[in-house]
């Protein structure tokens, strides 16, 4: 079985009409040998900014010479990015082998198991087999229930800003939610909690003190910038560093703060983990469409903010590095997000948007979008495709001009390709 043909046999197990629970996971893993009991890691939950502090954590474990899983979710262009060692995605050959052995367990289960937790059991296996010495592991939708936490007590169990997201399945207050997601800590763990509003504090500290697992929270006021641009970031935190990350916007400095409190943590419980691999791997983070610079004269900007918060964390990073210019957009919507509140952001911004429709059955239509934006006195033009959206924003762009495409993680994958990123 090649890659892509247990991809497509994966896709068809779909979510709908299942019921949330372990237990599927669970019989599932024990069909192939519970190979997640025989790993160590690091359990990251959040609604933004967890990918983000996945890559940083796993950047500087692999610099610091472990051999160093990461599993996150969904994957930007292929299936393959969602299972990397020490930077390097899963390849096809064991991909198409994994998966064959983890759908053949699956078929003799009376609840066959869904797609993400086929996926669950593909990235332990993948992972074992390549004698990982620590995974970083991003939870797929909420904690709880998530089958990612059938795993034994990680290490670290992480969480980053919590928002209103999913509010159907997790609830609809910041405090249901974050009960949800502190459903990932578990006893003989350690937790880290970036610092946020006392709603989520109290819902996680409470949690901590029920599973008496230590708590630490991250010092927003113990950050200091010392320089941001378009060649990243450089700060101070807690009085260490300076430390540089090459990822943009002030969201990224607080995000590092999280993904620092998680080094301090696993020092704290044994690992050996350098100053100068924190340095050296924070430097080297890669996390593709999340404010990322792709090209320069123009400037060409991607990210796959899809929520109201993370419009909001990149309208301040595009006035913080271009405090005087109105942008071009390149943009498309989920419409079942919150899309007045996202657009919202960008409005004030836009010199003009180019709206195209993401590949997904619950997509807002382009022409849908534009109508809409122009009924806001936007300059707004719907597009056929993403290339056609692709070619229309940059060929609207002088030298001196800058384009952002964001709107959906469907889209910006695509975009990245018609660039000629993957």
């Amino acid at each position: 079985m090649t890659g892509q043909e247990a991809v497509d046999l994966i896709h068809q197990e779909a979510w709908t009409g299942r019921k949330p629970g372990l237990s599927r996971t669970l019989e599932l893993l024990e069909k192939v040998g519970n190979p997640h009991q025989k790993l160590k890691y690091v359990h990251i939950t959040g609604t933004n900014g967890k990918g983000s502090t996945a890559a940083m954590i796993a950047s500087v474990l692999a610099e610091a010479g472990l051999k160093t899983g990461l599993s996150t979710s969904p994957h930007l262009w292929t299936f393959h990015e969602r299972f990397q060692v020490n930077g390097r995605p899963i390849s096809d050959e064991a991909l198409g082998r994994i998966a064959e052995r983890v759908i053949a367990a699956g078929k003799g289960m009376d609840d066959p198991a869904t797609e993400f937790e086929l996926m669950t059991a593909v990235g332990m296996l993948y992972f074992l087999e390549e004698n990982c010495d620590i995974v970083v592991l991003e939870v797929g939708l909420g904690g709880r229930l998530d089958s990612t936490n059938v795993i034994p007590a990680p290490e670290a169990a992480v969480i980053t800003n919590i928002g209103l997201e999913h509010t159907a399945e997790l609830g609809n207050t910041r405090a249901l939610i974050a009960a949800e997601k502190a459903g990932i800590i578990k006893p003989g763990c350690s937790a880290v909690l970036y610092g946020q509003s006392r709603e989520v504090e109290e819902v996680v500290e409470a949690t901590c003190r029920e599973q008496n697992v230590p708590l630490t929270k991250t010092a927003p006021e113990e950050l200091k910038a010392l320089a941001s641009g378009l060649e990243g970031q450089r700060f101070t935190y807690r009085g260490r560093g300076p430390y540089h990350i090459p990822l943009l916007g002030e969201h990224q400095r607080y995000n590092a703060a999280a993904a620092l409190e998680t080094i301090y943590v696993l020092r704290g419980r044994g690992w050996e983990i350098s100053e100068e691999a924190v340095v050296g791997g924070l430097s080297k983070t890669v996390w593709p469409a999340r404010m990322e610079l792709v090209r320069r004269n123009p400037d060409v900007i991607l990210d796959g903010g899809h929520n109201p918060q993370c419009m909001e964390a990149l309208g301040r990073a595009l006035r913080e590095l271009y405090p005087e210019k109105k942008l071009i957009f390149l943009t498309g919507v989920l419409a079942d997000k919150d899309y007045p509140a996202m657009m919202g952001e960008l409005l004030p911004l836009a010199k003009e948007l180019y709206t195209i429709t993401p590949d997904s059955d619950r997509a807002m239509s382009a022409a849908e979008l534009a109508v809409w934006l122009e009924d806001r006195g936007a300059k707004a033009f719907p597009c056929g495709s993403t290339r056609e959206g692709v070619d229309r924003a940059l060929a609207a762009a002088g030298p001196e001009d800058a384009v952002c495409a964001c709107g959906s993680l469907y889209m910006i994958g695509e975009v990245r390709h018609l660039l000629g990123l993957c």
